[in-house]
């Protein structure tokens, strides 16, 4: 990475910075977990903005995640480079969109989160198979799906 970065413009530093999500990327054990992780300020940050400017926002971050993720990819020379956690972030903000933000709704929304993450039940691993940014982002964003659905569904129910 420290090599590939050196190497890199300034669109490409740029990108590797927020695709690591500020270096959070870089931790040796569950990069993916600790970028949802990092994601929390941003999660709460959106938790504070009306409904429209919350939709803006989020689309807005995910256009930069899908461009951060394809441009790192082609950068450090990997399909689905483990540094680049953007993706879980964005993925994150999904589960958390709308949901009346409070500790248990947080804790149990990155509990679901992380789970479909990394189960990846069907179309989700399907999704791995779409080239560059698009397939490094769009398996996460449909598991802020399904972990948001879930949370609804138990928040009603509980």
């Amino acid at each position: 990475m420290r090599t590939a970065f050196k190497d890199a413009g300034i669109r490409g530093k740029a990108a590797l910075i927020l695709a690591s999500w500020f270096g959070v990327g870089l931790v040796p054990f569950a990069p993916g977990t600790a970028g949802t992780l990092a994601g929390m300020p941003l999660v709460l940050f959106t938790g504070c903005l009306e409904t429209p400017e919350a939709a803006l926002f989020d689309l807005v971050f995910i256009a930069v995640s899908v461009w951060t993720a394809d441009l790192s990819s082609r950068i450090l020379q990997k399909d689905d480079p483990s540094v680049v956690v953007i993706d879980e972030v964005a993925g994150f903000l999904l589960t958390l969109f709308l949901v009346p933000l409070n500790l248990g709704n947080v804790c149990l929304g990155f509990l679901l989160f992380r789970l479909f993450d990394v189960l990846k039940p069907f179309p989700i691993k399907k999704l791995e198979n779409l080239r560059g940014g698009l397939g490094i982002v769009a398996d996460d964003l449909l598991a802020g799906v399904y972990a948001n659905l879930s949370l609804r569904l138990l928040i009603f129910f509980l």
